[in-house]
């Protein structure tokens, strides 16, 4: 009988003790025969390789001596594992036990899916208890380009129970083909003048680096994929919220740090810059140009120091428009195929 394709999942974690003994565990659970978990710890200052160390002899553990961030661990992902397929996951998802097998069943009967993403539902780690509320199922792209995990914060009534082509899925926990990842590196020498290539861009540090790769994924020809027959729960560290709406992300918008705020703001017109196609851009322009005139408003009046990054912003716009080069002479997609994913594609 022939060996089922490895599974390579790997924890990028920072200071995630509260979390990593439940995550570990359901890993541990996996009913999936050929898988390998390595958890990359981000210079935590809490006690999260204690633990495993002690109660998970077998994951293996890679202490960073600098904090890279998600995109450090996610390109350090890439480079020490073997895995057909790339699970990189934060400390603070639990699966159900079928997970693995039930996304690697759906990437080997269809060879076009990029990555893919199953029902992630709410976990309250404080209760301990799993919620019948959406996290994520999957990510959506209005025209005016802000894009949000479809369903969140929402009950669970049925309305995700269709396996479906998606714009993205959520970094908390996208298996990847690595053959896709590999196809959507981009030449390093390009950017730096360094060998190797670059896939999550090390200009994000962390903040919107999934949905880049989604974005460029979905420019290269790859599916994006929602399969809710796969069931995970997710703790998010700021919370299950609706934010289908501008008035439901003001309502929230305390909740999120500052670095994320400053980061977010950034890395999403980094994003755009780099990965939009012309004519769609100029179609939705309208409702591109009003989003940022009122974020632009906003962080004047209520959040001024988010203009240092954009004074950062400015000064990576070079490479973005080097990676934008390589990244518009290789799409394989048309426009009109990539606008349908950009505002167009059912909520």
């Amino acid at each position: 009988m022939q060996k089922p394709p490895k599974v390579s999942s790997v924890i990028i974690n920072y200071n995630g003790e509260k979390f990593i003994e439940k995550c570990l565990e359901s890993l541990t659970n996996q009913d999936y025969p050929n898988f390998e978990t390595i958890f990359i710890d981000n210079v935590s200052t809490d006690d999260s390789v204690k633990i495993v160390k002690e109660k998970f002899p077998q994951v293996k553990l890679i202490i960073n001596e600098k904090n890279t961030g998600y995109v450090g661990g996610a390109n350090q992902a890439v480079e020490i594992t073997d895995g057909k397929y790339l699970m990189i996951l934060n400390p603070d998802i639990i699966y159900e036990k079928n997970y693995i097998s039930k996304c690697v069943e759906k990437m080997e009967e269809n060879p076009k899916i990029g990555v893919i993403g199953g029902k992630w539902l709410k976990y309250d780690f404080i209760k301990n208890e799993k919620q019948n509320v959406f996290d994520s199922t999957g990510l959506y792209c209005f025209k005016n380009r802000r894009i949000i995990d479809r369903g969140q914060g929402h009950e669970d009534k049925g309305q995700y129970d269709k396996e479906e082509i998606v714009f993205g899925i959520s970094g908390a926990s996208p298996m990847y083909r690595r053959e896709a990842l590999i196809d959507i590196g981009i030449p390093t020498p390009l950017i730096r003048g360094a060998g190797g290539v670059e896939i999550f861009d090390t200009d994000f540090f962390m903040y919107k680096e999934d949905i880049d790769v989604s974005w460029r994924l979905n420019l290269r020809g790859w599916l994006c994929y929602y399969y809710p027959q796969a069931v995970a729960y997710h703790g998010r560290g700021t919370g299950v919220l609706k934010r289908a709406n501008h008035l439901e992300v003001l309502k929230h918008r305390q909740s999120v740090s500052l670095l994320a705020k400053k980061l977010s703001y950034k890395n999403q017109r980094l994003m755009q810059i780099k990965n939009e196609i012309f004519l769609s851009f100029i179609l939705d322009l309208p409702w591109i140009l009003t989003k940022e005139i009122l974020a632009f408003g906003y962080i004047l009046l209520k959040e001024r120091f988010i203009l240092k990054s954009i004074m950062e912003l400015f000064s990576q716009i070079p490479n973005a428009l080097k990676k934008r080069r390589w990244i518009m002479k290789n799409k394989k997609i048309n426009w009109k195929q990539m606008h349908y994913l950009l505002g167009r594609a059912k909520e």
